[in-house]
């Protein structure tokens, strides 16, 4: 039963929802369009706020309903922690986009929304601070990434939700790389 929701979590994430509401709704291609990337953040600038929060919030929706389906289907925090991962690993190496796709964000935040809420509240408001002082939303994402498993530790969430979002967070920072050096080098855009 886990593998096949497994599975099913890998391919609800996979589903490219930004290349999809792009091209069927606005007849634009996120992957030649911005940033090149298919997730909320190239979505608000390229589709506007009403694409760019389509986009987030299937993208989130995804991610509870992976949880979701390991609550209901085994009942155990181990299996609604993997069925999440494995819809953000699906969200970031997506097999209808030949292992590419989005940065994660958004259905880590789902999953979290589900798994471990006083932690998604602390990663949205360490998030909007360093993106509001700073207008780096790849900033914000990373710092949030980052902070995730000290939080994670600081509410007292046992060791396999640590080793949980050290997991996340190393695929989360691996996908900003490229914003990264952008970054240093001072030509990152500012949203």
């Amino acid at each position: 039963m886990l593998v096949v929701l497994l599975i099913v979590s890998y391919l609800l994430g996979s589903i490219p929802t930004g290349l999809i509401l792009g091209k069927t709704f606005y007849r634009r291609d996120l992957r030649r369009l911005g940033s090149g990337n298919i997730g909320a953040t190239n979505a608000f600038r390229v589709l506007g706020k009403k694409g760019g929060a389509a986009v987030f919030l299937i993208d989130f929706f995804k991610g509870e309903i992976a949880v979701l389906l390991g609550m209901t289907c085994i009942g155990t925090p181990e299996a609604m922690m993997l069925c999440g991962l494995f819809a953000i690993i699906g969200n970031i190496f997506s097999i209808f986009m030949q292992l590419k796709g989005g940065k994660g964000v958004s259905t880590t935040l789902g999953v979290l929304s589900i798994l471990m809420p006083k932690v998604a509240l602390a990663v949205v408001i360490a998030w909007g601070a360093v993106v509001f002082a700073t207008r780096y939303v790849s900033l914000g994402s990373i710092t949030a990434a980052i902070m995730a498993p000290i939080f994670t530790a600081f509410l007292h969430y046992n060791n396999y939700y640590i080793i949980f979002m050290i997991i996340v967070m190393a695929f989360i920072i691996a996908k900003h790389r490229d914003n990264l050096e952008r970054l240093r080098k001072g030509r990152e855009n500012r949203f």
